[in-house]
């Protein structure tokens, strides 16, 4: 079920040009980049496929049909996208079913951006059944709104997802900081207008206009996010 905006929530950060954070989860809030490739990697195993390591940057972060087409295609298996997708879902929920590790400074950006009542979103490319199950270990509280990547027509890289989320909070996109750990999540933060932390997991992220590029979360709190989007208003 998706969440809704309370009719409380407050619609600015205590008055500042930020207006709403939106954060990523695979690999950005929660250390599960691996769990994915690991689960691919089995579940092609049993289907008779060995997964190249140089197919992983391919496929992270990318929405789910996109990477199971992928490595479909690539190892000729015999199955269908809707029939991988189930087995990699089942797969990876059995994994999680016991916690999920929060990537580092996570807990703490996440009670700050509460204790200071901030509008927060997360904006994943997983099916709602994946993001409710890390929601159980992580906490539903910390997000007013959630975006499956199942949900929308189009997922990332297509800028819907972060959209929806602005939306979703009657903010301006161009006020919205976003926290995104691939290629792929930056370039749909980015083509909605949203300023951009990027905090690569798997593959290097350049650094860019509007966009800043940190080692982990840990480098990340409300002033560093604030003072992103103040800094982008002056760019010329």
């Amino acid at each position: 079920m998706t969440s809704t905006v309370p009719a409380s929530l407050p619609r600015t950060a205590e008055g500042s040009a930020l207006q709403a954070v939106l954060l990523d989860m695979d690999g950005t809030l929660v250390d599960t980049e691996g769990f994915w490739w690991d689960v691919e990697a089995e579940v092609f195993a049993d289907l008779g496929h060995r997964l190249d390591e140089s197919w992983r940057d391919v496929v992270v972060g990318g929405p789910m049909t996109r990477s199971a087409g992928y490595l479909i295609e690539v190892t000729g298996a015999d199955i269908s996208i809707e029939e991988l997708t189930v087995l990699l879902n089942d797969r990876f929920e059995k994994r999680i079913a016991r916690g999920v590790p929060l990537m580092p400074g996570a807990a703490r950006l996440l009670a700050e951006l509460a204790a200071h009542k901030v509008p927060t979103a997360l904006v994943s490319a997983s099916h709602r059944r994946i993001i409710d199950r890390v929601l159980d270990s992580v906490g539903h509280h910390h997000f007013a709104l959630t975006v499956a990547g199942d949900e929308v027509t189009r997922t990332k890289p297509h800028p819907e997802p972060y959209l929806a989320a602005a939306a979703g909070f009657a903010a301006d996109p161009r006020r919205c900081a976003v926290i995104e750990d691939t290629a792929t999540g930056v370039a749909a933060a980015e083509a909605a207008g949203c300023r951009v932390v990027a905090v690569p997991s798997v593959a290097p992220i350049a650094a860019a206009p509007g966009r800043v590029v940190v080692p982990s979360l840990e480098a990340v709190d409300l002033a560093f996010l604030r003072r992103l989007i103040t800094d982008t208003d002056q760019l010329p």
